[in-house]
Protein backbone atom coordinates (compact mmCIF):
# COMPACT_ATOMS: atom_id res chain seq x y z
CA UNK A 1 0.00 0.00 0.00
CA UNK A 2 1.37 3.22 -1.00
CA UNK A 3 1.74 6.19 1.34
CA UNK A 4 -0.92 7.76 -0.20
CA UNK A 5 -3.42 5.20 0.04
CA UNK A 6 -2.71 4.95 4.00
CA UNK A 7 -3.48 8.52 3.91
CA UNK A 8 -6.72 8.29 1.98
CA UNK A 9 -7.58 5.20 4.17
CA UNK A 10 -6.36 7.06 7.98
CA UNK A 11 -8.69 10.27 6.40
CA UNK A 12 -12.37 8.00 5.76
CA UNK A 13 -14.74 9.88 7.93
CA UNK A 14 -12.71 12.92 7.67
CA UNK A 15 -13.49 14.20 4.64
CA UNK A 16 -14.36 18.08 4.87
CA UNK A 17 -10.63 18.53 7.12
CA UNK A 18 -7.94 20.44 5.27
CA UNK A 19 -4.86 18.29 4.69
CA UNK A 20 -3.09 21.09 6.26
CA UNK A 21 -3.48 22.18 9.80
CA UNK A 22 -1.79 26.16 10.63
CA UNK A 23 -1.69 26.55 14.24
CA UNK A 24 -5.22 26.56 15.93
CA UNK A 25 -7.11 28.45 13.50
CA UNK A 26 -8.82 32.13 14.31
CA UNK A 27 -12.41 30.68 15.00
CA UNK A 28 -12.55 30.66 18.72
CA UNK A 29 -13.87 27.07 19.72
CA UNK A 30 -15.46 28.36 22.85
CA UNK A 31 -17.49 31.00 21.11
CA UNK A 32 -21.06 30.82 22.52
CA UNK A 33 -20.03 27.97 24.68
CA UNK A 34 -21.47 28.17 28.37
CA UNK A 35 -18.54 27.82 30.93
CA UNK A 36 -21.07 26.25 33.71
CA UNK A 37 -19.48 22.94 35.07
CA UNK A 38 -23.03 21.02 34.70
CA UNK A 39 -24.55 19.69 37.44
CA UNK A 40 -23.39 16.02 38.26
CA UNK A 41 -19.66 16.28 36.56
CA UNK A 42 -16.88 16.35 39.56
CA UNK A 43 -15.09 19.32 38.85
CA UNK A 44 -11.88 17.86 40.76
CA UNK A 45 -12.12 15.08 38.21
CA UNK A 46 -12.72 17.59 35.51
CA UNK A 47 -9.71 19.62 36.38
CA UNK A 48 -6.99 16.43 36.90
CA UNK A 49 -8.50 15.63 33.38
CA UNK A 50 -7.68 18.94 31.22
CA UNK A 51 -4.86 19.74 32.89
CA UNK A 52 -3.37 15.90 32.02
CA UNK A 53 -3.98 16.45 28.43
CA UNK A 54 -2.93 20.07 28.63
CA UNK A 55 0.91 18.99 30.05
CA UNK A 56 0.69 16.34 27.20
CA UNK A 57 0.09 18.86 24.88
CA UNK A 58 2.75 21.06 25.83
CA UNK A 59 5.46 18.84 26.96
CA UNK A 60 5.01 17.34 22.78
CA UNK A 61 4.99 20.67 21.52
CA UNK A 62 8.34 21.93 23.18
CA UNK A 63 9.54 18.60 21.71
CA UNK A 64 8.42 19.21 18.41
CA UNK A 65 9.57 22.84 18.89
CA UNK A 66 13.11 21.48 19.18
CA UNK A 67 13.06 20.32 15.24
CA UNK A 68 13.29 24.03 14.23
CA UNK A 69 16.47 24.58 11.97
CA UNK A 70 16.77 20.91 12.56
CA UNK A 71 14.34 19.38 10.09
CA UNK A 72 15.41 17.53 7.18
CA UNK A 73 13.35 20.27 4.83
CA UNK A 74 12.30 23.30 4.98
CA UNK A 75 8.48 22.18 4.73
CA UNK A 76 9.10 19.55 7.30
CA UNK A 77 10.51 22.05 9.37
CA UNK A 78 7.24 24.46 8.93
CA UNK A 79 4.80 21.11 9.49
CA UNK A 80 6.67 20.13 13.07
CA UNK A 81 6.45 23.60 14.00
CA UNK A 82 2.62 23.71 13.23
CA UNK A 83 1.82 20.85 14.67
CA UNK A 84 3.59 21.81 17.98
CA UNK A 85 1.41 25.61 17.66
CA UNK A 86 -1.81 23.28 17.33
CA UNK A 87 -0.71 21.29 20.33
CA UNK A 88 -0.01 24.52 22.35
CA UNK A 89 -3.56 25.70 21.43
CA UNK A 90 -5.29 22.74 22.98
CA UNK A 91 -2.67 23.28 26.07
CA UNK A 92 -3.91 27.26 26.49
CA UNK A 93 -7.73 26.22 26.17
CA UNK A 94 -7.32 23.14 28.56
CA UNK A 95 -4.77 24.88 31.22
CA UNK A 96 -7.90 27.85 31.41
CA UNK A 97 -10.33 25.32 31.86
CA UNK A 98 -8.69 24.00 34.54
CA UNK A 99 -8.35 27.54 36.56
CA UNK A 100 -11.90 27.89 35.65
CA UNK A 101 -13.11 24.67 37.30
CA UNK A 102 -10.89 23.96 40.41
CA UNK A 103 -11.56 27.12 42.37
CA UNK A 104 -8.23 28.80 42.28
CA UNK A 105 -8.83 30.91 39.43
CA UNK A 106 -5.05 30.72 37.92
CA UNK A 107 -4.59 31.37 34.56
CA UNK A 108 -2.91 28.89 31.69
CA UNK A 109 1.01 30.26 32.59
CA UNK A 110 0.65 29.42 36.40
CA UNK A 111 0.21 26.38 34.90
CA UNK A 112 2.49 25.71 32.13
CA UNK A 113 5.56 27.81 33.72
CA UNK A 114 5.25 27.73 37.39
CA UNK A 115 5.00 24.25 38.15
CA UNK A 116 8.00 21.79 38.75
CA UNK A 117 8.23 18.69 37.15
CA UNK A 118 6.76 16.18 40.13
CA UNK A 119 3.46 17.92 39.34
CA UNK A 120 3.47 17.58 35.66
CA UNK A 121 0.84 14.76 34.77
CA UNK A 122 2.21 14.64 31.10
CA UNK A 123 2.48 10.51 30.10
CA UNK A 124 6.06 9.41 30.03
CA UNK A 125 6.52 9.03 26.20
CA UNK A 126 5.73 12.68 25.85
CA UNK A 127 8.92 14.26 27.04
CA UNK A 128 11.48 11.43 25.96
CA UNK A 129 14.75 13.45 23.92
CA UNK A 130 13.55 13.85 20.64
CA UNK A 131 16.25 11.22 18.71
CA UNK A 132 15.96 11.33 14.69
CA UNK A 133 13.52 12.09 12.77
CA UNK A 134 12.66 8.52 12.69
CA UNK A 135 11.98 8.34 16.68
CA UNK A 136 9.96 11.52 16.36
CA UNK A 137 7.93 10.60 13.58
CA UNK A 138 7.10 7.38 15.29
CA UNK A 139 6.10 8.86 18.82
CA UNK A 140 4.37 11.49 16.48
CA UNK A 141 2.09 8.53 14.76
CA UNK A 142 1.51 6.83 18.49
CA UNK A 143 0.88 10.31 20.66
CA UNK A 144 -1.37 11.48 17.77
CA UNK A 145 -3.81 8.17 16.95
CA UNK A 146 -3.91 7.80 20.79
CA UNK A 147 -4.92 11.78 21.36
CA UNK A 148 -7.57 11.68 18.55
CA UNK A 149 -9.01 8.63 19.76
CA UNK A 150 -9.36 10.24 23.24
CA UNK A 151 -10.66 13.11 22.04
CA UNK A 152 -13.09 11.30 20.00
CA UNK A 153 -14.78 10.00 22.95
CA UNK A 154 -14.18 13.90 24.98
CA UNK A 155 -16.29 15.49 22.57
CA UNK A 156 -19.29 14.16 23.74
CA UNK A 157 -18.19 15.11 26.99
CA UNK A 158 -21.10 16.17 29.79
CA UNK A 159 -18.58 19.37 30.26
CA UNK A 160 -19.38 21.56 27.15
CA UNK A 161 -15.84 23.51 27.33
CA UNK A 162 -13.90 20.21 27.28
CA UNK A 163 -16.37 19.31 24.57
CA UNK A 164 -15.74 21.88 22.51
CA UNK A 165 -12.19 21.59 23.03
CA UNK A 166 -11.73 18.48 21.71
CA UNK A 167 -14.15 18.53 18.79
CA UNK A 168 -11.89 21.37 17.85
CA UNK A 169 -8.57 19.22 18.97
CA UNK A 170 -10.06 16.32 16.14
CA UNK A 171 -9.79 18.54 13.27
CA UNK A 172 -5.75 18.95 14.27
CA UNK A 173 -5.08 15.55 15.16
CA UNK A 174 -6.45 14.01 12.43
CA UNK A 175 -4.09 16.07 10.59
CA UNK A 176 -1.44 15.22 12.74
CA UNK A 177 -2.00 11.69 12.40
CA UNK A 178 -1.93 12.01 8.60
CA UNK A 179 0.96 13.72 8.75
CA UNK A 180 3.34 10.93 10.59
CA UNK A 181 1.97 8.08 9.21
CA UNK A 182 2.72 9.15 5.50
CA UNK A 183 6.21 9.51 7.18
CA UNK A 184 6.30 6.24 8.57
CA UNK A 185 5.45 4.77 5.65
CA UNK A 186 8.08 6.48 3.51
CA UNK A 187 10.26 5.60 5.69
CA UNK A 188 9.85 2.43 6.97
CA UNK A 189 9.29 1.65 2.82
CA UNK A 190 12.59 3.45 1.87
CA UNK A 191 15.87 3.08 2.11
CA UNK A 192 17.92 0.01 4.13
CA UNK A 193 18.89 2.65 6.75
CA UNK A 194 15.77 4.49 7.14
CA UNK A 195 13.95 1.22 7.68
CA UNK A 196 16.56 0.59 9.76
CA UNK A 197 15.75 3.32 12.37
CA UNK A 198 12.26 3.16 11.96
CA UNK A 199 12.51 -0.53 13.46
CA UNK A 200 14.65 0.71 16.17
CA UNK A 201 12.10 3.54 16.94
CA UNK A 202 9.48 1.27 17.64
CA UNK A 203 11.37 -0.91 19.64
CA UNK A 204 11.66 2.68 21.52
CA UNK A 205 8.77 3.43 21.77
CA UNK A 206 6.67 0.38 22.87
CA UNK A 207 8.17 0.30 26.14
CA UNK A 208 5.36 2.90 26.94
CA UNK A 209 2.31 1.97 25.04
CA UNK A 210 1.13 0.40 28.50
CA UNK A 211 0.89 3.98 29.82
CA UNK A 212 -1.27 5.23 27.60
CA UNK A 213 -3.82 2.75 27.67
CA UNK A 214 -4.13 2.78 31.23
CA UNK A 215 -4.45 6.34 31.03
CA UNK A 216 -7.57 6.40 28.19
CA UNK A 217 -8.40 3.08 26.97
CA UNK A 218 -8.60 3.32 23.45
CA UNK A 219 -6.55 0.54 22.75
CA UNK A 220 -8.23 -1.10 20.02
CA UNK A 221 -7.90 1.80 17.74
CA UNK A 222 -4.74 2.68 18.06
CA UNK A 223 -3.52 -0.76 17.67
CA UNK A 224 -5.42 -0.65 14.49
CA UNK A 225 -3.65 2.51 12.82
CA UNK A 226 -0.37 1.23 14.06
CA UNK A 227 -1.54 -2.08 12.19
CA UNK A 228 -2.58 -0.14 9.16
CA UNK A 229 0.65 2.04 8.61
CA UNK A 230 3.24 -0.64 9.79
CA UNK A 231 1.85 -2.93 7.50
CA UNK A 232 2.15 -0.66 4.66
CA UNK A 233 5.27 0.32 5.52
CA UNK A 234 7.00 -3.33 6.34
CA UNK A 235 7.33 -2.94 9.43
CA UNK A 236 6.80 -5.11 12.31
CA UNK A 237 3.85 -4.24 14.78
CA UNK A 238 5.53 -3.65 18.31
CA UNK A 239 4.97 -5.57 20.64
CA UNK A 240 4.00 -4.02 23.93
CA UNK A 241 6.52 -4.22 27.14
CA UNK A 242 5.21 -1.92 30.07
CA UNK A 243 8.01 -0.41 32.15
CA UNK A 244 6.82 0.40 35.46
CA UNK A 245 5.89 4.05 36.31
CA UNK A 246 3.44 6.59 35.24
CA UNK A 247 3.42 10.33 34.35
CA UNK A 248 -0.20 10.50 34.97
CA UNK A 249 0.68 10.00 38.88
CA UNK A 250 3.83 12.08 38.18
CA UNK A 251 6.62 9.80 37.83
CA UNK A 252 8.68 10.92 35.21
CA UNK A 253 11.86 10.07 33.32
CA UNK A 254 14.83 12.25 33.95
CA UNK A 255 14.54 13.92 30.97
CA UNK A 256 11.43 16.31 32.01
CA UNK A 257 13.04 18.93 34.69
CA UNK A 258 15.43 19.86 31.82
CA UNK A 259 12.70 20.16 29.44
CA UNK A 260 10.65 22.12 31.79
CA UNK A 261 13.87 24.57 32.76
CA UNK A 262 14.59 25.48 29.53
CA UNK A 263 10.69 25.71 28.70
CA UNK A 264 10.22 27.97 31.89
CA UNK A 265 13.39 30.14 32.15
CA UNK A 266 11.97 33.67 31.06
CA UNK A 267 8.53 33.25 32.91
CA UNK A 268 10.41 32.32 35.86
CA UNK A 269 13.44 34.73 35.89
CA UNK A 270 10.11 37.94 34.50
CA UNK A 271 7.30 36.19 36.57
CA UNK A 272 4.97 39.38 36.52
CA UNK A 273 6.20 40.75 32.71
CA UNK A 274 3.91 41.33 30.58
CA UNK A 275 4.27 41.55 26.46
Amino acid sequence: MSDEHVYLSLAEGHEDDARWAYGTGFEDPLHGVDTTVPEGVDTGQLAAECVALADDALVSAQRLAEWTTRAPELEEEVALANIGLDLLGQARLLYSRVGQVDGTGRGEDAYAYFRDADDFRNVRLAELPGGDFAFSIVRLLVLSSWRLAHFERLADHPDPVLAAIAAKGVKELTYHRQYAAEWAVRLGDGTEESHRRMRRALEQVAPYFGELFTACDVRDEVAAVLRQVTEAAGLPMPVYRPLPGAGRSGEHTEHLAPLLTELQSVARALPEATW
